[in-house]
């Protein structure tokens, strides 16, 4: 099977060219475009990470195409009805770093409980005064976890070892789960205004974009921080900025946010033509990342070696199972 893998380290094509041994595999540093697309037009399969946008138009360019083996846990990046149409198996890793995540979430949680980036800046400054760096304790905080998936259930675990409460939203609720862990279900508005701190860990959606809006921030504890790892879209940047800027939020950790794709282009939209959604999404990002109370990092929550050797090794399991006619982790 010739396979076209997009968004490749060497590393990545090291450990599948082993467990993919036997395929023809072409492997590519930048995502899947339509600049780039004929690099793939003879392959029956593709795998992809998050930039490569698999949109109907592209996989128009590809007709030989069978599968799309993401390499991630979302596929909103992929046109499902577009695959579905051409009879296009499209798989998933569903669970590779539920922990990962999580561990990650706290990283972004600490930082800002503990004022970590700003001591840091200051420290690469020469200054070591400890004015306006008071934190506060994790311990018989709320956590608001909404989403209790894989990863929020591992985020309730580490919460509950740092002495927290923790209120939880989710469509389905597993009692069972919140008995042996020691969390409550609330409703939304419940866990928006009592909860210190609200994490994110919802699949972006057409209904879940933007779910954290004006409305729901306004809504939040006042003083309280907004964690999120799962999707930039399921914040509207702009709702965000205004929660800032109002004091509603005394801080964000965000391991995305919407438009992040972006983010690479921002000196490009600034010298030449850019769509007008772009530049407002480059100009939104920048406003949000000078907020001193944000600690931002480059959508790395799911980026630990043993994560990724998971992720490496279940993409390769879907692609054989495919190549055998047996699909497994599929999303349609």
């Amino acid at each position: 099977m010739r396979i076209a893998c997009f968004e490749t380290t060497p590393t990545d094509s090291d450990r599948l060219s082993v467990a993919l041994s036997g395929n023809d595999l072409r492997f590519f540093p930048e995502p899947l475009s339509e600049k780039n697309v004929e690099l793939a037009k003879d392959c029956e399969a593709i795998s992809v990470f998050i930039y490569s946008e698999v949109s109907a138009d592209l996989l128009s360019r590809l007709p030989v195409l069978r599968a799309v083996a993401t390499r991630s846990t979302g596929f909103d990046h992929i046109d499902l009805d577009a695959c579905r149409k051409r009879d296009i198996a499209v798989m998933n890793v569903p669970s590779y770093g539920e922990n990962t995540v999580a561990e990650h979430t706290f990283a972004l949680i600490l930082a800002l409980s503990r004022n970590v980036h700003k001591s840091y800046a200051r420290g690469r400054k020469g200054d070591y005064s400890i004015e306006g760096l008071m934190g506060f304790d994790l311990k018989d905080k709320t956590l608001g976890v909404i989403g209790t998936g894989h990863i929020g259930l591992h985020v309730i675990r580490i919460a509950k070892g740092f002495g927290m409460h923790v209120l939880a939203f989710d469509t389905h609720h597993d009692t069972f789960l919140s008995e042996i862990l020691h969390f409550r279900y609330a409703p939304l508005h419940e866990v928006l205004a009592e909860s210190d701190i609200v994490t994110l860990h919802i699949p972006l959606l057409e209904s879940t974009r933007h779910f954290m809006d004006r409305d729901k921030i306004s809504k939040m504890k006042q003083g309280s921080l907004l964690i999120n790892t799962s999707r930039g879209g399921i914040v509207d940047n702009r709702a965000l900025i205004e929660g800032l800027d109002r004091g509603i939020l005394a801080g964000a950790g965000l391991d995305v946010i919407e438009g992040e794709e972006h983010i690479r282009e921002e000196n490009q939209c600034l010298h030449r033509s850019c769509s007008a959604r772009k530049a407002e999404h480059a100009a939104e990002n920048r406003d949000l990342l000078h907020h001193d109370n944000v600690v931002f990092t480059p959508h790395i929550g799911f980026y630990s070696r043993e994560a990724i050797d998971r992720i490496l090794d279940t993409t390769a399991e879907n692609l054989n199972a495919f190549a055998d006619g047996n699909p497994t982790n599929t999303v349609r």
